[in-house]
């Protein structure tokens, strides 16, 4: 089965935009492919604003939590496979989710279907 992480990253960044807070995301600087700025990473681990006010062209997609931001008032671009998020979080509350760790190499289940099944046909009347 896919993960699940994407989907929940989509509906809390929508829940915590849509009630006018600040999104932010806990990431794992450290996961292979993660694109951050290195000087803002910190015992491994980096906050990212991703409220709308802060980041341009937000892409929230099943492969990649992607966008441009400025740090330090340099432009950046960032690329965050979803294994790497540890967390996304309303800044003011603190309310979102942790996720726990996925087993790395998780992959789709086949598309193919089994050589051992044959398709079967059955005549409705």
């Amino acid at each position: 089965m896919t993960s699940n992480r994407p989907y929940l990253i989509r509906a809390l960044y929508e829940w915590i935009t849509d009630n006018g807070l600040t999104t932010h995301l806990l990431v794992n600087a450290e996961w292979p492919e993660v694109v951050a700025p290195t000087q803002y990473v910190q015992e491994g681990r980096i906050a990212l604003n991703i409220s709308p006010s802060a980041v341009a062209g937000l892409r929230l997609g099943n492969d990649w939590v992607e966008f441009n931001a400025r740090f330090g008032g340099a432009p950046f671009s960032v690329r965050i496979p979803p294994p790497a998020v540890m967390a996304i979080y309303a800044r003011e509350t603190g309310q979102g989710m942790v996720f726990n760790d996925e087993p790395e190499g998780e992959q789709p289940p086949p598309t193919t279907p089994s050589p051992s099944k044959k398709p079967s046909l059955k005549i409705v009347k």
